[in-house]
């Protein structure tokens, strides 16, 4: 039977403390820091060389829909009852709400240097130290809104405009794509700040801290982030029903993303599934 991932903001104080505690034995035991560099080591731009599968192309979904699921399936071998919830970054909005709480993430980092000094996953609480990230910071930080530069998440409208997408990706596949359902969501564009930043990417910044850049895992409200994409994922199968995974096929000789993008049955790095597999899960969790 199928598992249910719930609202943050649904949880009991008990499914809050296990999953808290899941965290926590999973850092303790070090098997944390390998979901961290293995985002770390997907993390290709579209300036770089090789196969974009985590970001800046088709992938981005099924990607992290596995890669989800493995951090799952890594909770539950600690506390079977452990699933990860998401959190509705359309309703919960405030820097004191769900899941900025003391008995789940933490607050907000302090001013100057950004520390989180408040909840489980604070550095001076001793259980959450950074041992692997793009620099040498060694606690957690945020900078929820973005103190100096303000910067508000994404509403329900701009979401919305990802959803009424009726293609999942267009070519050529990358950060420059302008329609089609995956990019609306990952959040590409051009210009600054909010036009820059869309959905999926704008939280990232709004959180800011360790969630900017490869190394995001090092907050745990990146799994909570990316439950809420997942989620978004479902729903537009369910609206688009006809709707599939592009590119069906690879690109062609001579198109510069030829082996740059995966197409519907190419093996998604480093698992070997295909984006085709990851399409229909609901026989693994379902979202209340």
């Amino acid at each position: 039977m199928a598992y249910v991932r719930k609202n943050v903001t649904k949880l009991t104080r008990e499914e809050k403390r296990r999953f808290v505690n899941a965290l926590l034995e999973l850092k303790w035991r070090g098997e944390y820091e390998e979901f961290v560099r293995l985002h770390i080591a997907y993390y290709t731009a579209d300036g770089e060389t090789g196969l974009r599968a985590a970001h800046m192309g088709p992938s981005f979904l099924p990607w992290h829909r596995r890669f989800l699921l493995d951090l799952e399936q890594a909770l539950q071998r600690v506390d079977p009852s452990v699933t990860v919830p998401y959190w509705d970054w359309t309703r919960d909005r405030s820097t004191k709400s769900s899941p900025w709480t003391d008995d789940l993430l933490g607050g907000n980092g302090r001013p100057g240097d950004r520390q989180v000094v408040s909840g489980p996953f604070a550095y001076a609480q001793g259980y959450w130290p950074i041992r692997v990230g793009v620099t040498d910071g060694v606690y957690l930080t945020r900078d929820l809104g973005r103190a100096r530069a303000p910067m508000a998440l994404p509403t329900k409208k701009e979401l919305e405009s990802a959803l009424a997408e009726k293609v999942y990706d267009t070519s050529p596949w990358d950060s420059t794509c302008t329609k089609g359902f995956r990019n609306k969501l990952e959040g590409w564009g051009t210009g600054r700040d909010d036009v820059a930043w869309r959905n999926h990417n704008r939280v990232h910044r709004w959180v800011g801290g360790v969630m900017l850049g490869g190394a995001s895992v090092n907050d745990p409200v990146f799994w909570l982030h990316h439950a809420f994409v997942d989620l978004q994922w479902t729903r537009w199968q369910q609206r688009h029903k006809k709707a599939r995974y592009l590119p069906a096929e690879p690109p062609g000789p001579g198109d510069e993303q030829r082996g740059r993008v995966l197409a519907r049955h190419e093996r998604m790095p480093p698992w070997d599934v295909t984006p085709d597999e990851m399409e229909d899960v609901s026989a693994i969790y379902r979202y209340v």
